[in-house]
Formats: C-alpha cells, structure tokens, sequence
C-alpha cells in the first residue's frame, strides 16, 4: 500500500512540472534491528559483577565490626572460641552484685541465665536509668563488649531492659499505685 502511495505521489509532483520539488528516492529497503541478546548478556554480566562486588565489600570491610549475640550460658560454656571478639550478651543481674567504683570510674557486677553466671566490668560513670539493683531480681541486662582470657567481660556498653510493671490482674502498678492515679499534692 505504502509503495503504490509513493508512487501516486511521485507521479503527481512530475505532472506539476514544479522544479523546486525535493528529489524523489526510493525508500530504503527495510532492514532488521540488530539482535539485542548480546547487549542483554552484557548487561546481566555487568550487573552480576558489580552485585558481586558490593557484597564482597561488605563481607570483607563489615564482618569486623559485626557482633555475635549469645545468652549468658552460651557464652560461658562456649567462651573459650569468643575470648577477644566483640560479643553482645543478654541475662539476668544478679541480685547484690551490683557495686561501683569512683577513681576510677567503674562498675561491677554479674549477670546469670540458669546456673551460669558471667562477672561484668564497666569502665563508665555513667548506667542507664533502668539498671538497679533490686532484692527480688528480674533486671533484664544486655552487654556488648569483649571476654577476656580470665574469663570477665569487658563491657563496652550496658543496656537496661525495661521491665513491665503494670499488673493486668488488679490494675495496678507493681509499686501498689493505680493505673492512671496522680499523686496528691
């Protein structure tokens, strides 16, 4: 259709005489695009690399900072493997471990999960809020830091779980005040 239309239009420029008309060409044969596999293959080669190598990076330039997680009993029986390596520990404060040390700043204590118990020593002034040492027990600590050879723990950081004190059953908070009451001035 598109050549017979050519054609017509052709013929009808040539009958006008009209000099100034664009020449006539014949349209270019119609030819396939190039096969796009090779660039897809290129591509997905490129992109498997670059992905290879960014998890590379991460790997190698990231696995030292990473830190190994273990219960308090883990650590303790498994310790010797992890002497050095920067380790996070979750347990229990032993009720009355708890001392500090002014000059030099420090703090002592020892946390338990079971029958497993780790002596802790932390080389700051300063604990959070939540980390008391209360008769009954139940303080909820999280450690990062280090075992050293003797078998203490080199706490760089101490975390303080917070501890619900809302009893569901009366509606009360555990220190025996109600839900919700204001204290009176």
């Amino acid at each position: 259709m598109s050549k017979k239309l050519d054609d017509e239009l052709a013929h009808a420029i040539l009958a006008t005489g009209q000099d100034d008309a664009p020449p006539i060409v014949a349209p270019a044969a119609h030819r396939d695009p190039p096969p796009a596999r090779r660039k897809n293959l290129g591509l997905l080669v490129t992109l498997l690399v670059m992905v290879g190598a960014i998890v590379s990076l991460f790997m190698v330039v990231f696995q030292p900072a990473a830190v190994y997680a273990t219960p308090v009993d883990k650590l303790v029986n498994e310790g010797k493997a992890l002497v050095g390596r920067k380790v996070r520990v979750e347990g229990e404060l032993v009720p009355g471990t708890l001392v500090k040390r002014d000059s030099p700043c420090e703090y002592r204590f020892t946390i338990h999960k079971d029958d497993a118990k780790l002596p802790v020593s932390y080389t700051r002034c300063t604990i959070p809020d939540g980390f008391r040492d209360v008769p009954q027990g139940g303080v909820q600590v999280t450690v990062e830091g280090a075992l050293t050879a003797s078998g203490d723990f080199q706490a760089s950081l101490v975390m303080a779980k917070c501890s619900s004190k809302y009893d569901p059953a009366t509606h009360e908070m555990k220190e025996g005040k109600p839900l919700g009451a204001l204290p009176v001035n």
